[in-house]
């Protein structure tokens, strides 16, 4: 969020939220109450922004969150069409030029446009000082040729566009989100085991190197056979 309030050279005053962990304290929420975690309550006060909650089962709201969503059907027709994270990059660049210019239905203007008119409104960004206790704290890592990081004593997989790359990681309580260029490429849940991989990953990996002349079925009965015997833990 930090970057999006750095990119548009300001903050909201108001930002709508779905009603996820990160923001929701679901052991104190109620179908009718829904309160914030303290976490997200203090930054967004520190910000400035006022968090908007969508209602459960009422898709007049969750429905502009979700639709956003739906641009990513968008993109399946890129599927195949790079080799590497720069050129995802800059599909996705072109691609962002075309919607922010596009008419949407009910305004009859486009993102574009809206913005132009709005940015005014926008809270001024906070000092760095304020900022620096929500930037998260990042290390890098050399992927290995087996498409795995070491982290912690345990070894986690990302995708093989990556070996030989360096990849940044950041830890959280419950999981490692791994990014590569600034780009979220993948998330881990912890674990003690000393492999971790992602079941697609697992393939991909398999693939390319000692099972390359095996089909994706062959491939699947050797994970199930074999790395699920073994000191792995094989995420879906």
């Amino acid at each position: 969020m930090i970057n999006s309030f750095k990119y548009f050279k300001g903050v909201p005053k108001e930002i709508l939220f779905d009603n996820m962990s990160t923001v929701v304290d679901r052991k104190t929420s109620t179908f009718k109450t829904i309160t914030l975690n303290d976490k997200f309550k203090y930054f967004s006060k520190e910000i400035g922004f006022t968090p908007v909650l969508c209602r459960p089962y009422r898709p007049q709201t969750k429905g502009k969150v979700e639709a956003l969503a739906k641009l990513m059907d968008r993109l399946k027709v890129y599927n195949k069409e790079f080799n590497t994270f720069d050129d995802i990059n800059n599909i996705i660049k072109v691609f962002n030029k075309d919607i922010n210019n596009e008419i949407i239905s009910g305004l009859f203007e486009s993102p574009n446009n809206r913005y132009e008119r709005e940015k005014e409104y926008l809270i001024p960004l906070p000092s760095d000082e304020t900022l620096a206790p929500f930037i998260a704290k990042y290390k890098d890592y050399k992927v290995s040729k087996e498409s795995l990081i070491l982290f912690n004593g345990q070894k986690y997989s990302v995708p093989t566009l990556l070996i030989g790359k360096y990849v940044t990681v950041e830890d959280t309580d419950t999981h490692i989100q791994i990014y590569y260029n600034s780009d979220l490429i993948t998330s881990h849940q912890k674990s003690e085991k000393v492999f971790n991989y992602k079941l697609d990953h697992a393939k991909e990996i398999l693939k390319s190197d000692a099972l390359k002349s095996k089909s994706d079925q062959e491939i699947e009965a050797f994970i199930e056979k074999n790395l699920k015997s073994l000191d792995i833990f094989l995420d879906q």
